[in-house]
Order: structure tokens, then C-alpha cells, then sequence
């Protein structure tokens, strides 16, 4: 059976992510974003969440996934300049959700 574009796009950006230390990747098979597909989110605890859709299939797509990923760790609150985004991520964001609180409400 064929992969999706979705598991093709999934195992570049794995193989691009073993080359940044404390990146940790998983896959979902859904998102529920087949209108924008392929999509990824990217997270982090106490930081504003991302989706991103409407990718390619291409190195070039998962490079640039990763490295907005890595601008988002490193960010206090996973706001990243645009001014800092790579070229390949503009154009591809489609929601941002905030943190989960600590503690319940």
C-alpha cells in the first residue's frame, strides 16, 4: 500500500528533526485538516500552539516545519517574529491556540 502524503511528509520532517537535539516528533493520523493537508502542530507546555497546513511534500517544507519549530522552543511564549520565520512556513498557518492552564479553572 502507498503512503500518504501525509506519512511521506511525517518521515522527512522525522529525519530532519533527529538533527536538532530535544526536538521530539509524533505522528497523529488525523488532524481533522484534510481541507489543508498536510498539516502539523506544533507544541510545547505553557506555550501558544500552532497548526500549520497546506504543505507539500519536499525536503525543503520539512527543513523549514523544523526550523520554525526550533525558533518556537526557544521562544518563552512560542510567539516567534515574523521577521524569523522561515520562507517556508509562511503562508501555512491556519490556527494558534493558547497554552492549556496549569491547574484546572
Amino acid at each position: 500500500m502507498a503512503l500518504t502524503d501525509g506519512e511521506r511528509l511525517a518521515a522527512l520532517v522525522e529525519a530532519v528533526a533527529r538533527e536538532v537535539p530535544d526536538l521530539m516528533t509524533r505522528r497523529v493520523s488525523c488532524t481533522m485538516g484534510c481541507e489543508r493537508a498536510c498539516n502539523v502542530t506544533v507544541q510545547a507546555k505553557g506555550k501558544l500552539n500552532y497548526t500549520l497546513g497546506k504543505f507539500e511534500v519536499s525536503e525543503e517544507a520539512a527543513r523549514s516545519i523544523v526550523a520554525w519549530a526550533v525558533l518556537h522552543a526557544q521562544s518563552e511564549t512560542g510567539q516567534v517574529p515574523y521577521r524569523q520565520w522561515p520562507q517556508g512556513v509562511k503562508g501555512h498557518f491556519v490556527t494558534r491556540h493558547p497554552p492549556l492552564p496549569e491547574t484546572p479553572a
